[in-house]
């Protein structure tokens, strides 16, 4: 992709369906600090770990608002007060709630807090699809798709997730090609 958003990143799609897609970029840094986001939003963390995190640059949509993903064990999903569970193991959070249990060490294992969001319109995602914009990772292997979005430092999720679709970058040509 050649688009400066989106070049060699990765971004985990949270809904697709008749009306479009949104999705989270996974591994690219908004170059702010969660403990300077708490400072933002005026909360207190307990955990100094928490406060070292990166928040992430989730996508150029609606990049004033926080979005989280994170694990839903221990913790039940309608905790918070706006959540959506993507699968058996990754939900969406938009809600302030799950960022001030957190501050108490009181919210998810894992998670990822990221500012905007990538979005397309109905049929725009399928469109860059068919046009080859875009590399699709499909699995149902939901432990790998865990380790990725929350285990990985930023800079090896892009070749982490090439190696899990069984490619290598130096392989690929630069342009788009159609059988």
């Amino acid at each position: 992709m050649t688009d400066p958003y989106f070049s060699k990143t990765v971004t985990y799609i949270c809904t697709h369906n008749q009306d479009g897609a949104m999705g989270i970029i996974i591994n690219r840094s908004a170059d702010i600090t969660v403990s300077k986001l708490f400072q933002q939003i005026q909360l207190e963390a307990e955990s100094a770990a928490l406060l070292k995190k990166t928040v992430h640059f989730g996508g150029p949509v609606q990049t004033e608002r926080g979005f989280i993903l994170h694990d839903i064990m221990p913790a039940p999903h309608d905790e918070f007060n706006s959540t959506i569970v993507i699968n058996n193991t990754v939900a969406l959070t938009t809600s302030k709630d799950i960022l001030e249990a957190s501050a108490q060490n009181k919210g998810p294992h894992k998670m990822l807090i990221a500012l905007g969001y990538a979005g397309w319109t109905a049929g725009q995602l399928e469109q860059e699809l068919a046009q080859n914009a875009w590399l699709s990772l499909e699995t149902d292997n939901l432990d790998d798709i865990q380790a990725l979005i929350f285990d990985k430092a930023d800079h090896e999720k892009f070749d982490c997730a090439m190696h899990m679709m069984g490619l290598d970058l130096a392989n690929l040509s630069h342009s788009a090609g159609h059988a």
